[in-house]
């Protein structure tokens, strides 16, 4: 896992050595062992920081393949050894390193731009071609890898991190407007406005003068196979799981674990000791009663006969370490399950280099409670439409807070409407007062597209599609490559994985999630039932619950105060109207976390990102006072 900053050149001449130099030293944090700007042609500036993982004496990037292809590449590609034998086999091809990255190479000097199809993996990559002077580039099928890219009059960037580029466009005003009802900016948008991601599953192709053109190269779709028994898709689903397991655990450094004390991470763990019976895990908790799985995760490693590291996180720990994860993060994610994780990454990143976590089942296999509401409101969803709009008024006659108004309200609306995700933080109205009455990007934007390429499917499976195209590469995967690259750590999550996405789309949504069963994720449970004690297979969805409602009532409380009061994002958000969200949750009026939360994140990446009145490795979270460079 690695980290690179590409420009090619609109004329075509010259090179970008010094400012790619400088965006490589903004994600030295992404591959530390090795640094390299390359001009493989005039006009094309390449530069690599290495994180050696898979033949770590070789495959130097940027590297060049068949005279022809010059090559930056993050990731991982798990089938490579088969890809790499059947190119030799079929065409003839010649290596000249002995890892991953020069198959991808092979693959597109012999099948062309559909090789990222055969491909098996997470990844990022930039693919110049000398002899068509193009650029092909690329991310994974799910988005574990990330890719940006900014088009200027001088030419085309991409980078690994936003930070590494240009940028200068100002705060894009959709991007805010979906941060605040999300938690997290969504693909393709960055909060600036010159910068853009190419999304999950998508492949970028460019030539100098020309226009960038993005082609989706994958799109999950649910396919249930008519005919196929319950005990034949458990056992599909438990076989793709273990092989995927396997071909994860691949590496020439150590690999290591992330254990909750959910069924996730625990089937993962359980079958990578198979293949590692000394397996390292490591689990995070908190020091408030309430808010740690470490018992239970301790509990699962010792049933299991594990090596287990615990990290406790304290409220002094988040103050201290706050400014630099946001840095890392590069846009605001107010997720605030990111903040043990990148505790977890850095206590790991001292015995292992690579670490499998649990990421994906819950989208994959309907993992999450929020999928159950279909079967709540569908008594009222079956009645007339002029009987749902008399409800729908009466709803809005009740009184906030009172018992059956939340109910009524989204039983009256229609799932196109009422799901966009699951994270729902400021609604409709309060956006509009939070955004100081600016007109806003519907929130169901984002999710359009979706909803219109599914209205064939039952409503479970179209609300896991809709958390597959955006909670999960925005929040889930955002979080997971930046909390564990912060501490050059490769985090691989056997979930994501082609095989296994196959063995999961094969699934009736029954058998996902069923108004018969109280538990979620049905199959995935009886498939991995055998590798587990019982308890830990059956326990409920856990999460990964942080105490950010008990900080904002104690420790971290006077710090958001502070932040707010000299915050200088007022331009863009009504902080008075934040700190009194801030206020009432103090009294204990309301639990109004999530939502001062998102606030105080955006202000802290606007202090380190914008004003500069905050220094992310000063190891203080209190804003300083320093000149303002805001754009």
């Amino acid at each position: 896992m690695c980290g690179f900053v590409v420009f090619i050149s609109a004329e075509g001449v010259g090179d970008a050595r010094e400012v790619v130099h400088a965006g490589l030293c903004a994600i030295r944090h992404r591959g530390p062992d090795d640094s390299v700007v390359t001009v493989p042609q005039p006009g094309v500036t390449m530069g690599f920081q290495r994180l050696a993982i898979i033949d770590v004496a070789g495959s130097r990037q940027p590297l060049t393949h068949a005279g022809r292809w010059d090559l930056c590449f993050n990731g991982e590609v798990y089938n490579y050894r088969e890809l790499r034998e059947e190119l030799a086999r079929e065409f003839g091809a010649v290596f000249a390193t002995a890892g991953d990255a020069e198959v991808l190479a092979a693959a597109f000097h012999h099948w062309g731009p559909g090789a990222v199809r055969r491909l098996r993996g997470m990844f990022a990559y930039a693919l110049w071609d000398r002899q068509e002077r193009r650029l092909h580039a690329g991310r994974d099928p799910f988005g574990v890898k990330p890719l940006h890219y900014a088009v200027t009059p001088a030419g085309l960037w991409l980078a690994s991190e936003r930070k590494s580029l240009p940028g200068g466009g100002g705060i894009d005003p959709d991007a805010l407007a979906h941060y605040v009802s999300l938690q997290y900016v969504p693909e393709p948008y960055t909060m600036d406005r010159a910068v853009r991601r190419v999304p999950a599953g998508h492949a970028l192709t460019w030539e100098p003068g020309g226009q960038v053109r993005l082609e989706r190269h994958f799109r999950p779709v649910f396919a249930p196979r008519a005919g196929v028994g319950e005990q034949e898709l458990t056992t599909r689903v438990r076989d793709a799981l273990r092989d995927s397991v396997r071909a994860h655990m691949v590496a020439d450094v150590p690999v290591g674990a992330f254990l909750s004390g959910g069924v996730d991470s625990s089937a993962v763990v359980a079958l990578a000791s198979e293949v590692k019976p000394d397996l390292q895990v490591f689990s995070a908790g908190f020091d408030i009663p309430g808010y740690s799985e470490l018992d239970l995760a301790a509990e699962t490693a010792q049933g299991l006969g594990l090596r287990f590291t615990p990290t406790v996180v304290t409220a002094a720990d988040v103050l201290r370490e706050l400014p630099r994860i946001a840095w890392h993060l590069d846009d605001p994610l107010a997720d605030p399950s990111l903040i043990p994780l990148f505790f977890l990454a850095r206590t790991a990143s001292r015995q292992v280099r690579v670490v499998l976590s649990g990421e994906g089942a819950d989208e994959l296999f309907g993992g999450y409670e929020i999928y159950r509401e279909p079967f709540a409101t569908a008594p009222v969803q079956r009645l007339p439409r002029a009987v749902q709009g008399t409800l729908r008024q009466v709803s809005r006659a009740i009184p906030e807070g009172v018992r059956g108004k939340s109910y009524l309200d989204r039983a009256t609306t229609p799932l196109e409407q009422r799901y966009y995700g699951n994270a729902r933080i400021f609604d409709a109205e309060q956006k509009a007062r939070l955004l100081h009455g600016r007109p806003a990007v519907a929130r169901t934007a984002v999710t359009d597209e979706v909803y219109a390429q599914t209205a064939h499917l039952d409503p479970v499976s179209r609300m896991q599609l809709v958390d597959l195209h955006t909670w999960l590469p925005g929040d889930i995967l955002t979080k997971a490559d930046r909390m564990s690259m912060a501490h050059s750590l490769e985090l691989r999550v056997p979930f994501l994985d082609q095989r296994v996405w196959e063995a999961a789309a094969s699934v009736p949504a029954a058998l996902r999630v069923s108004p018969d069963s109280p538990q979620t994720k049905r199959l995935l449970r009886a498939a991995v039932a055998g590798l587990l004690p019982a308890p830990v297979a059956q326990r409920r969805k856990l999460g990964f619950a942080t105490p950010a409602r008990v900080w904002l009532r104690g420790d971290i409380g006077d710090w958001a105060h502070e932040l707010l009061s000299r915050s200088a994002a007022g331009a863009h958000l009504d902080l008075a109207y934040a700190r009194s969200l801030l206020v009432a949750h103090q009294r204990g009026e309301a639990d109004h976390s999530r939502k001062v939360w998102t606030v105080l994140m955006f202000c802290l990446w606007h202090a380190i990102f914008v004003e500069r009145s905050i220094d992310p490795f000063a190891g203080a979270a209190r804003p300083v006072p320093v000149a303002s460079t805001a754009r």
